[in-house]
């Protein structure tokens, strides 16, 4: 950013400064603009998005990657049409199946949008199991007809201040089990009492620890499958030209309501009071300050006086990801042995790639001892539904694994890197033997990798 641009911003008074440029930062500012504010977005990177943004890693230009985000079914329906996001490109495909999972005997499972459809698979399957996955896919529904009263925006928690603890057992105080999900149920308690075969138990206790250092057998766990329910009234979703789209949305519906967005530009600190120091040495005045920055660094950006049940809240919270990304380009898509067919439907769903819940628990453990252990992996291809992100005939895959840790008892993320990314591509092999042979090109992206790019702390 030229001097002469950081003394114009600073040359002004703000109403808000939203420190940050990633999607949450950017619909803040689009709402603060239209209620009549003036707002600045500063962004440290030199394209807003954060985490939620597009990349041209690859030799071949025309392969656009979603370095971090993968799918959509969080962002609230009231965001989209309040902001005309479809007016900005927003166009987005339903991921149906909802997901694939093969497993070793050679069998796979099919989940799709449409329940009926799925019972039919789990009747040829596991028989004796298809009432107990109704009631447990009935009981993340009582969680989410709770919580989001239906689509009703006067009584959607999403909507207005967030219920405390005491809020949310009396919303749920007639009904022990789901009350027993939101606090304290580990996600293999929950998926171990509704079904018997173990196959099914491998296909589901993967979306109670997605994105979380935590084991399938650890308290609390089925809340992450509770969470991510909550949005899911159509299921999660590809966005058309990938996940970028959003937050280039969003700052475009922005700007049109009078926001600033001003990219390559660093915050050096928060001054409660006053506004924000630049990393050039300028201060930006505010009445307010946003962060969209994750709490530990918000603290950190602080200078000056915080309260001290904040400080001590964020000193207290674990903040660490298990998570290693790889972004490949592909040549062709792998073969899976239990599809031998190629059926496209496989493509099109998240494809599960799980041992059983104890292997799943040890990986985890390996890992908090500093171990990398990728068994649990969940594969997305874009281009089963959007060709457009990569070359006529190629295609993208995106690979979300874990256990991988932050830091490496044994060598670092530089010196191990590549190798993680072996293992991960060769726990996917266990059902495509093809996978690597199909890959033109890969980005692996650990914790430390991720932390430095779109700066989310662990």
């Amino acid at each position: 950013m030229a001097e002469a641009r950081a003394a114009d911003l600073a040359a002004q008074t703000w109403d808000a400064v939203v420190v940050g440029g990633g999607h949450n930062g950017l619909t803040a500012a689009a709402y603060l603009a239209r209620a009549g504010r003036s707002v600045l977005v500063l962004e440290r990177r030199d394209q807003v998005g954060g985490a939620c943004t597009l990349e041209r890693p690859f030799t071949d230009p025309r392969f656009v990657i979603s370095p971090c985000a993968y799918l959509v079914g969080l962002l609230h329906p009231l965001v989209i049409e309040e902001l005309a996001l479809s007016r900005y490109g927003y166009r987005t495909f339903a991921c149906d199946p909802m997901q694939w999972t093969p497993f070793e005997d050679g069998t796979s499972l099919t989940q799709w949008l449409d329940e009926d459809r799925t019972a039919k698979e789990i009747a040829a399957l596991a028989p004796g199991d298809v009432d107990g996955y109704a009631e447990y896919v009935a009981l993340f529904r009582r969680i989410r007809s709770r919580l989001r009263a239906g689509g009703d925006p006067a009584r959607d928690t999403w909507v207005g201040d967030a219920p405390d603890r005491a809020a949310l057992e009396d919303l749920f105080a007639d009904d022990p089990e789901a009350r027993e999900v939101m606090f304290e149920a580990s996600i293999a308690d929950v998926v171990e009492r509704h079904v018997r075969d173990e196959r099914l138990r491998i296909a589901l206790h993967g979306q109670g620890i997605i994105g979380t250092f935590a084991g399938p057998r650890d308290p609390g766990t089925a809340w992450i499958h509770a969470m991510h329910s909550l949005g899911l009234i159509g299921g999660w979703s590809y966005v058309e030209g990938g996940m970028g789209r959003i937050s280039f949305g969003l700052a475009d519906a922005a700007r049109d309501a009078g926001a600033v967005v001003a990219t390559g530009v660093p915050v050096a600190a928060i001054v409660p009071g006053e506004g924000v120091h630049l990393e050039g040495g300028e201060v930006v005045r505010a009445a307010a300050v946003v962060s969209n920055a994750d709490p530990v660094r918000t603290l950190a950006l602080c200078h000056g006086e915080v309260p001290d049940a904040f400080r001590s809240r964020v000193d207290a919270w674990r903040c660490e990801s298990p998570v290693v990304k790889v972004n490949c380009a592909l040549d062709r898509l792998p073969s899976f042995a239990a599809a031998p067919d190629r059926p496209d439907h496989v493509y099109r769903a998240q494809v599960e790639i799980a041992r059983g819940i104890d292997e799943t628990q040890h990986a985890y453990e390996a890992s908090r001892r500093g171990e990398p252990a990728p068994e649990w992996c969940e594969v997305y291809f874009q281009t089963a539904y959007d060709p457009s992100v990569a070359p006529p005939g190629a295609h993208t895959m995106s690979v979300f694994a874990q256990y991988a840790p932050y830091t490496l008892t044994d060598g670092t993320w530089a010196t191990r890197r590549d190798e993680i990314g072996d293992r991960v591509l060769a726990a996917i092999a266990r059902f495509a033997p093809d996978v690597a042979g199909c890959v033109r090109e890969r980005e692996v992206l650990g914790p430390p990798d991720v932390e430095a790019r779109v700066g989310l702390t662990g």
